[in-house]
């Protein structure tokens, strides 16, 4: 259903390049047209972004998830948050579905960058006043920013389409110690236990799962997580699953559908019955799978764009369980 239109001409909705079709989405349900903007290339690759109409006094939202080719997306987002500094835009907000460089948030040897910390700095200095996100791979990355950040969820959007499942005999499955909070918001509405796959990374690229804590045996497992990258996290966890026991009626939940590599292969399992995400990352159809299924946050961030500009509470937007 979409929203009220949003009557102020003060309401500015941008798209960058990385997924004009979740910005579309999200400017139906407000009920306003995205503003125009050119993205072009110079020859040597560098980019160049002009923005087609004046946005001096404007509340202005940018659209740009930081998906691969993250570089590219991130560069391109921070030449807009300029072009807009520039050009005396009233408030800059940078909607960021899904925020590269988020596992990068800690030191975990010597000699290594705190790029998440290093990315927060170069957003607010490149002319944010306010980030909007949702569901950060790490949520204390909030606190890297000096500016005002809004971290949706997309638990109750994902929790709403799992409904539709067969959940007796359902057991919700934190793929590591770090999503047992997200497991538990799952867990708590939908009436379903908890267990959890202990792992440990042994590479940029690969997980080894250790063991299961909680019941499992006999049960169909609905493995949850923020992303699936490659998909090595769920290939550990069913592997742990199926030695404990479960039914291999495995079915998995993320918000986040990176999905690079062999994901798709390994997504493409017998023992997995459906894999839903949302679009906060633009989907490839050509890297498609009968068992993938998307959902759509527009709604639940145009909801959240409509409260910020009217100056109203968004907090009952990242977790409420009715």
């Amino acid at each position: 259903m979409s929203l009220r239109p949003v009557a102020d001409h003060r309401l500015v909705i941008l798209s960058g390049t990385a997924h004009p079709q979740l910005a579309s989405r999200i400017a139906g349900e407000l009920g306003v047209s995205l503003m125009p903007m050119t993205v072009s290339r110079f020859p040597d690759s560098e980019i160049h972004v002009r923005v087609e109409a004046s946005v001096r006094g404007k509340d202005v939202y940018v659209i740009q998830p930081t998906c691969p080719p993250v570089n590219e997306t991130f560069t391109e987002l921070l030449i807009i948050l300029d072009a807009l500094r520039r050009a005396s835009t009233g408030r800059i907000t940078a909607v960021i579905p899904y925020y590269g460089y988020a596992r990068q948030d800690k030191k975990t040897a010597g000699r290594e960058p705190i790029t998440a910390r290093m990315v927060a700095d170069m957003l607010t200095k490149g002319g944010a006043d306010r980030i909007l996100t949702v569901d950060l791979h790490s949520p204390q990355i909030q606190g890297f920013f000096d500016i005002p950040v809004d971290q949706l969820t997309a638990v109750g959007v994902l929790s709403e389409h799992m409904r539709k499942w067969d959940l007796r005999d359902s057991v919700i499955v934190a793929p590591d110690a770090g999503r047992v909070n997200m497991a538990s918001e799952y867990a708590g509405r939908l009436n379903l236990p908890v267990a959890i796959v202990q792992k440990r990374r042994i590479g940029a690229e690969k997980t080894q799962a250790a063991y299961v804590v909680g019941e499992v045996e006999g049960k169909r497992p609905i493995i949850i997580d923020d992303m699936i990258t490659t998909g090595g996290t769920v290939a550990g966890s069913m592997d742990a699953l199926m030695k404990r026991g479960c039914r291999p009626e495995i079915r998995v939940a993320a918000t986040h559908a990176v999905l690079v590599g062999k994901s798709v292969e390994t997504l493409s399992d017998a023992a997995i019955a459906e894999v839903v995400v949302t679009d906060t990352v633009p989907f490839d159809p050509a890297r498609s799978i009968p068992a993938l299924k998307e959902v759509s946050v527009a709604p639940l961030i145009a909801q959240a764009i409509g409260r910020i500009h009217a100056d109203d509470s968004v907090s009952d937007l990242f977790g409420d369980r009715s």
